[in-house]
């Protein structure tokens, strides 16, 4: 399985989030430390998830990089990371 669907499901399956945008920004790391041939290596994620309401945004992102750590024994180097509770995205769509 691709990481990138990989990453999906696990989300999905772990947070049940409301929005998931997971993207592939590998290329724009090229010959960059982490990097590597055929991408899957940095991804940018904007999650909307219930999960998230009452905690920090330290806290939600410790929630999710637990969630993904498998995923940095497959070769994922970098995230970013968006994660924000339902209100929230409902307040700032973008």
């Amino acid at each position: 399985m691709a990481l990138s669907n990989w990453i999906r499901t696990t989300l999905e399956d772990g947070l049940r989030p409301t929005a998931l945008s997971v993207v592939d920004e590998s290329h724009q790391h090229a010959g960059h430390a982490g990097w590597r041939e055929g991408g899957e290596t940095h991804f940018r994620l904007d999650v909307v998830s219930a999960a998230f309401e009452g905690k920090s945004r330290v806290e939600r992102h410790r929630i999710v990089n637990a969630l993904l750590a498998e995923a940095f024994t497959r070769g994922l180097h970098a995230l970013a990371l968006r994660a924000r509770t339902p209100a929230e995205a409902g307040r700032d769509p973008g």
